[in-house]
């Protein structure tokens, strides 16, 4: 008999702390997994005594769903996702829901949505953010894809996600848009948070090489920082790691690993996009880049012992310099989110999405992982002007940059001078110096591509396109 209000499939921990988010709120839900001693652990494990209907086959999951169907599906992202939609779809009857909670590439939900609405089902690709732990307390969700669809599952995951505002009752959810818009936001969010998980990195790494402070020390710092402006949950998580003994060694924890980091394609996706929207966001860029260098750990071993450094030059006490590095991770920070900003706005054009910036902002105001109070001033600049043209033109940023400014550049600079790499932090400058400038050396740039290539330039005095035979006297 059919009795689950909704069903998921893939209990991996995201799987798992869905249903049981989603149990907690009062729908009975529908499990399964391809390896079925994963529903009966569930069921009888973590969900015993809940409302839960366990599956062994697809079939019995499917009829245990009332109409229409809603399916979440929650597998690793590529044709897995397919092959799962090609096994479901003729066991669906028209107007059921499919939708993909995965990190899917964007470019594949507009795919399903349109294939499966010509066979008169519809499709949700949904971006889901918050690690585990938000998936069981409250996510980030950002709904995308048949736009029927959201009005069936709306309350569902209004219900499970992260509450916000004076009263805890503004739901992290609100539909984003059609076909891949969910998808896309989650992937620019996680674009975001590569730039700033790499500029606390570079803060921190700033504090241990010019001002020779404990792993503790740092931590102390960065617990001050997130009672102020820069009050977030990635500085929430770099205090509380800080502060973490090794329990092997007894050395702070942080120092015994191994400076070699993963990542799993997110990074990598939104920066191709913005190659082919013809968008600059080179601080998300350059931490791709930096995860990608530091996975050279014996190269650059090698390199350490041959290659010549700088003499240290640095002699700021930390009453000077740690203001100059909050400040420069704030300046940063915000270039970031305006780079993340200005590829929603070229998206949203490119691929005909009528998208809420202001919105966007309270989407991830809780259970993401870029969660900060500072989205609220976000929310804020975009209601004030919904076509403002880049984030950092909004008063409040524009007055936090005027005011962040010089401590900014000699934390740069500092960094520069005595040999200690900051991609990230240097990138967010020279991206605010570019932008700023009324002009810039690509007049010499275009005269080079006429040079060699005749592919013509224009002219300030005069319109029109010209080419010039640049060897003729």
């Amino acid at each position: 008999m059919a009795t689950a209000d909704i069903g998921l499939i893939g209990l991996a921990v995201m799987g798992e702390n869905l249903v049981l988010n989603m149990e907690s709120r009062g729908y009975t839900v529908a499990v399964f997994n391809r390896t079925t001693s994963k529903v009966d652990e569930l069921v009888n494990g973590r969900g015993k005594g809940k409302k839960l209907v366990g599956a062994h086959t697809l079939k019995e999951f499917v009829g245990s769903l009332k109409s229409p169907r809603k399916i979440m599906m929650m597998v690793k992202a590529g044709p897995a996702v397919d092959d799962l939609i090609n096994q479901l779809v003729p066991l669906l009857d028209k107007g059921d829901i499919l939708i993909d909670g995965g990190n899917s590439f964007f470019p594949d939900s507009i795919r399903r949505t349109k294939d499966l609405d010509a066979k008169g089902f519809r499709f949700m690709g949904v971006g889901v953010s918050g690690g585990e732990e938000g998936a069981l307390k409250g996510p980030s969700i950002m709904p995308g894809g048949s736009t029927s669809g959201w009005p069936e599952v709306k309350h569902i995951f209004q219900a499970i996600a992260a509450k916000v505002g004076p009263n805890n009752d503004i739901p992290c959810c609100e539909w984003v848009g059609a076909d891949g818009a969910g998808h896309y936001v989650k992937m620019v969010h996680n674009g975001i948070e590569y730039g700033d998980m790499q500029l606390i990195c570079e803060a921190y790494y700033m504090m241990k090489v010019l001002l020779k402070m404990s792993a503790p020390e740092i931590g102390q710092v960065f617990a001050e920082w997130y009672k102020g402006p820069l009050n977030s949950y990635l500085i929430e998580i770099t205090r509380d790691i800080l502060a973490k003994k090794d329990p092997d060694t007894g050395k702070p924890l942080v120092d015994v690993i191994l400076d070699k980091a993963g990542q799993k394609g997110t990074g990598k996706w939104t920066s191709q996009n913005a190659f082919d929207l013809g968008i600059p966001i080179p601080t998300m860029m350059e931490a791709v880049v930096a995860r990608s260098l530091s996975s050279m750990k014996d190269e650059r071993v090698a390199a350490s012992a041959k290659l010549p450094a700088p003499e240290m030059t640095f002699n700021l006490d930390k009453a000077k310099f740690l203001p100059a590095i909050h400040d420069a991770l704030f300046a940063s920070k915000i270039m970031s989110y305006a780079q993340g900003y200005q590829l929603l706005r070229a998206a949203a054009a490119e691929y005909k999405w009528d998208l809420h910036y202001g919105e966007i902002a309270m989407l991830w105001r809780g259970g993401c992982i870029i969660r900060a109070q500072f989205l609220d001033e976000i929310k804020k600049a975009y209601d004030t002007d919904p076509k403002l043209a880049n984030l950092i033109l909004a008063p409040y940023f524009t007055e936090v940059i005027r005011k962040s400014q010089a401590n900014w550049r000699l934390a740069v600079s500092e960094a520069t001078k005595n040999g200690i790499a900051i991609p990230a932090f240097s990138s967010a400058l020279s991206y605010y110096d570019q932008y700023r400038s009324a002009s810039l050396p690509a007049n010499l740039l275009q005269a080079q591509r006429d040079y060699f290539g005749a592919h013509t330039y224009e002219r300030i005095d005069k319109p029109g396109v010209f080419h010039t035979e640049w060897m003729q006297p």
